[in-house]
C-alpha cells in the first residue's frame, strides 16, 4: 500500500521537516519487522531527494506529527530537547469507558525489551519514572453489548506525556483500565472486535496531534499540528463528536 504513497509534509525549513505519519508505517528499518520494506525515513528521503535524520519516533500503529532533521547538528540540537523533556507533545486517543475529567498518571514503567532488537540490552533494570497528563474531551454511549454490559462507553482524551517511555501512553491508559481502542498489544480484544465489526476500524486510535518545540536556531516556538485520518473522522461522525482540535 505504500509504494505510491506520498507523505504529507506539515512543516519544512532549511533544518527540519515534519510529516503526518500514517498508522501502520514504521519510522525506520527495524529488526522487529524485518519483512517490511517501506518506512517513513526512506520514503521521506526519496520524496525530498535528500538525507533525513529522525529525532524521535512514533509506534508503528500510531499516526501523527513526526519530526526529522536535515543535518546531523540540527538532529543533535533537537534530540537534546526530547531528552530533556522540554518539548510539549499532545496526543488524541479514544479509550474504553468514561475517564475522569482530567488526571495525572504517575506510574513507573519497566523497560520493554524486544527479543530480537534488544537481545544485548541489560535485563531486570529498575522501573523508570513515567508521568502522563490527560483531559477528557468527549464521551459516547453506544448500543453494542460487550461482556456483561448491554451498552459500551468510550471517551476521547487529550494526552500529554511528560516523559518518553516505550509505549508509555498505551501502557498508562491500560494501567487505569481505560485501554486505547484498537490496541492489539495492551487493549481489550472484545472492544477492538466491536469497533472493527461496527465501524470498520482496524487501527490503534492514538494520534500525535501536536508537537511544540523551540527552534534551535531562531529560538522561536514552533507548533506543528497533524490532521486526523479518515478512520478517526469517520468515528467522530458516528459518535457525534464535534471537538475543536
Amino acid at each position: 500500500m505504500w509504494k505510491e504513497y506520498k507523505l504529507e509534509i506539515l512543516y519544512q525549513d532549511a533544518y527540519f521537516v515534519a510529516i503526518n505519519k500514517p498508522s501502520g508505517l514504521l519510522v525506520h528499518k527495524s529488526m522487529i519487522d524485518r519483512h517490511e520494506i517501506y518506512f517513513a525515513m526512506k520514503m521521506l528521503r526519496d520524496q525530498l531527494g535528500m538525507w533525513v535524520y529522525p529525532v524521535h519516533r512514533l509506534d508503528k500503529p500510531t499516526s501523527g506529527v513526526l519530526l526529522f532533521a536535515l543535518d546531523n547538528q540540527s538532529a543533535r540540537f533537537m534530540s537534546e530537547q526530547f531528552a530533556n523533556h522540554t518539548i510539549q507533545k499532545t496526543y488524541l486517543a479514544v479509550v474504553r469507558g468514561y475517564t475522569d475529567e482530567e488526571g495525572v498518571i504517575d506510574h513507573a514503567l519497566s523497560e520493554k525489551l524486544d527479543k530480537i532488537a534488544d537481545k544485548k540490552a541489560k535485563e531486570n533494570k529498575e522501573a523508570q519514572e513515567a508521568v502522563t497528563h490527560y483531559k477528557r474531551l468527549a464521551t459516547v454511549e453506544l448500543p453494542h453489548a460487550i461482556g456483561r454490559y448491554e451498552k459500551s462507553r468510550y471517551s476521547l482524551v487529550e494526552v500529554h506525556p511528560k516523559t518518553g517511555r516505550k509505549h508509555q501512553i498505551r501502557r498508562h491508559m491500560k494501567h487505569i483500565s481505560h485501554h486505547i481502542l484498537g490496541d492489539t498489544k495492551y487493549g481489550r480484544g472484545e472492544h477492538n472486535q466491536s469497533i472493527r465489526e461496527n465501524y470498520g476500524c482496524h487501527r490503534l486510535l492514538l494520534h500525535a496531534n501536536k508537537l511544540e518545540v523551540i527552534h534551535p536556531y531562531s529560538n522561536e516556538k514552533l507548533e506543528i499540528s497533524a490532521p486526523l485520518d479518515s478512520v478517526f473522522e469517520h468515528l467522530f461522525e458516528c459518535f457525534g463528536w464535534h471537538v475543536q482540535r
